[in-house]
């Protein structure tokens, strides 16, 4: 997640450097019960405009608002409503109703013969192509599907035509040692700046896909572009990449030959709600920096 998220004392939370009190859980209780919203945009809208809650670009932070509001209902704080919960959109509601293990997938072999690595083209994919994605990811990824939480961007590549990788990034981990060991981040600076590195969350290539080097060409392919395109949608770019590898599954081969670092190894946590629980499985950290002067970005205390 790209902002921090804690109880503290007296029902406080922390949320992206803005701390939350009973007074201004007070103020979205009221407004929730009597400001007449209908969707959970909506609500973000008000409380956006009257925090003055925005973007470096100057508009209304109302995904990370989306997100905060969940989060204090998740926790008891807030309760949203029927008019959120009874809403036929969203992903909950479209994992309910689609049966996705009945849609056919075409595959299409595709070997080094047939291959030609200049006709590659990594690019986001748009809001109609975002069933079809999931749905690749959660047959054929091991760690399948989940609801994408905070600033993320879905990303597909293809050889000429034919459909060979999917990728996710999302928000960073928000505790890591041996990141922020790579970085030389003390607390103030990560609380200021982890909205800057971006998560590999997932990353998968077709299994019917069998091209040498493709992997590492599609990181590359995506690293190049990958800090203009969350601009675009964020309003501001990311300076770090960031990876784990299971290496009980994999040996990070594509990592390493596109030129990440690897720093170390996750301490064999999970994120569970509000709690991290120990799985004991660590996995390879891996780090790429953006631009040239990321450390020095990612370490600035304003």
């Amino acid at each position: 997640m790209a902002g921090e998220v804690r109880g503290v004392a007296g029902a406080l939370v922390r949320f992206r450097n803005r701390e939350i009190g009973e007074s201004e859980l007070d103020w979205l209780r009221r407004t929730i019960a009597e400001s007449g919203w209908r969707t959970l945009t909506e609500l973000s809208q008000i409380v956006c405009a009257a925090w003055d809650w925005r973007q470096p670009n100057g508009r209304f932070s109302e995904f990370a608002c989306r997100e905060l509001l969940l989060r204090l209902e998740q926790w008891g704080h807030l309760d949203l409503g029927v008019r959120r919960r009874g809403s036929r959109s969203g992903s909950a509601g479209l994992r309910s109703r689609l049966p996705t293990e009945l849609i056919p997938i075409p595959e299409i072999p595709i070997t080094d013969a047939e291959a030609n690595l200049d006709e590659l083209v990594v690019r986001p994919i748009g809001r109609e192509e975002r069933l079809g994605w999931r749905l690749y990811i959660d047959r054929y990824h091991y760690l399948g599907w989940r609801p994408v939480v905070g600033e993320h961007l879905l990303y597909a590549a293809y050889l000429d035509t034919e459909l060979v990788a999917l990728l996710g990034w999302g928000s960073a981990a928000l505790h890591l040692p041996a990141r922020e060991r790579f970085v030389g981040w003390e607390e103030a600076a990560k609380r200021l700046h982890l909205q800057l590195v971006v998560n590999n969350w997932r990353f998968l290539l077709l299994p019917w896909v069998r091209v040498k080097c493709l992997a590492s060409k599609v990181l590359a392919a995506n690293l190049r572009r990958l800090s203009q395109d969350w601009e675009k949608v964020w309003g501001h770019g990311v300076w770090l990449a960031e990876s784990f590898v299971d290496t009980a599954r994999f040996a990070g081969t594509c990592y390493q030959a596109s030129n990440w670092h690897y720093v170390g190894d996750s301490g064999g946590l999970a994120k569970r709600g509000n709690r991290y629980m120990h799985h004991g499985h660590p996995k390879a950290v891996y780090l790429y920096p953006l631009h040239r002067r990321w450390r020095q970005k990612l370490t600035a205390l304003r």
